[in-house]
């Protein structure tokens, strides 16, 4: 399975997709989806749609500062989880890090989110929890 990466342009799947998959995280955590919040950071942050067979299974979203790069957002399709998508998103990000010439990746992750477990295969580390939220880094050498 080979995914294509690609400038996400649709605003409205990105944001339908990640409101459907953080729908109970945010519940539980007592959130309310910022859609103001979306349309600032849509301007700010790279969205790549994941593409495969013709169609889209999800998106990943990036910043970056001085510092490190930032995993913002990676949503996949339900359908489509748990088929090394999300690894090979991340995969992506780690080179447009290394591309950019960043020293680290980042990425803050609700901790019941069974990404987490993802996320340490792919060489992520807690860096400290904060209420219901890890914030985790990899070193990209």
């Amino acid at each position: 399975m080979n995914p294509i990466f690609r400038r996400a342009k649709d605003k409205g799947y990105v944001e339908r997709l990640t409101r459907t998959n953080m729908a109970p995280y945010y519940e539980k955590a007592g959130l309310v989806w910022d859609r103001a919040l979306f349309e600032k950071n849509w301007q700010e942050f790279e969205s790549y749609e994941v593409a495969i067979n013709g169609g889209v299974a999800g998106v990943l979203r990036l910043s970056h500062d001085d510092v490190a790069y930032y995993i913002r957002d990676l949503q996949i399709e339900p359908s489509w989880q748990h088929q090394g998508l999300g690894t090979r998103a991340i995969n992506f990000a780690i080179e447009i890090a290394r591309n950019a010439g960043a020293q680290r990746l980042r990425l803050r992750v609700f901790c019941e989110n069974p990404a987490v477990a993802l996320y340490e295969r792919m060489g992520f580390q807690v860096c400290k929890t904060a209420e219901d939220t890890h914030y985790m880094e990899r070193e990209l050498p």
